[in-house]
């Protein structure tokens, strides 16, 4: 008898990927396209946001500029008791001083104002609101009324953008 070793059969494993394996692949992949989205849409509205508020900070400096060398009340007054634009000073194209700003709000004019006193028609989304207020020379955060006498005032500028406030900035100025 012939010596007969055995022989093992080895099963080959079938080759390519079993059904849940390709089941798995395709769930982590969607997972994570789906995250690549949800970063995706964060990041977009991050960056409409931050220049947003980029083009706020900047109609703030431009009514800041614009009013930087003006002096703060009517050149020449010895009494000042009434704050915003005097008799006769009916557009900002004519105010003189700082204090003729108290109220304006560019949304009159249909856009911001830059410092040359021009409108901004591109973004006419945005809005400026100006606030003159007067102020207690011994205590600054704390306004007075306009009779008051007082050599200080705060110019705070509002920035809204469809109604909404973006964004804030206010200085103090004395009189001189």
């Amino acid at each position: 008898m012939k010596n007969q070793t055995s022989k093992i059969k080895h099963q080959e494993s079938p080759k390519g990927f079993t059904l849940i394996e390709v089941l798995i692949a395709t769930v982590l992949i969607g997972l994570s396209i789906a995250a690549l989205v949800g970063a995706n849409v964060s990041f977009s509205m991050a960056n409409v946001t931050g220049a947003d508020l980029s083009t706020a900070e900047f109609l703030a400096e431009q009514i800041r500029e614009l009013t930087t060398m003006l002096p703060v009340v009517e050149p020449g007054a010895t009494t000042w008791t009434v704050l915003g634009p005097e008799s006769g000073e009916t557009t900002v194209a004519l105010y003189d001083d700082v204090d003729d700003f108290d109220g304006f709000d560019s949304a009159s004019l249909g856009a911001p104002i830059s410092a040359q006193r021009t409108t901004l028609p591109d973004l006419s989304a945005f809005r400026q609101r100006v606030i003159v207020e007067k102020l207690n020379p011994l205590n600054f955060n704390e306004p007075k009324a306009d009779s008051y006498t007082s050599n200080f005032v705060r110019v705070t500028v509002t920035i809204l953008q469809s109604g909404r406030p973006i964004s804030s900035a206010s200085w103090i100025r004395a009189r001189y």
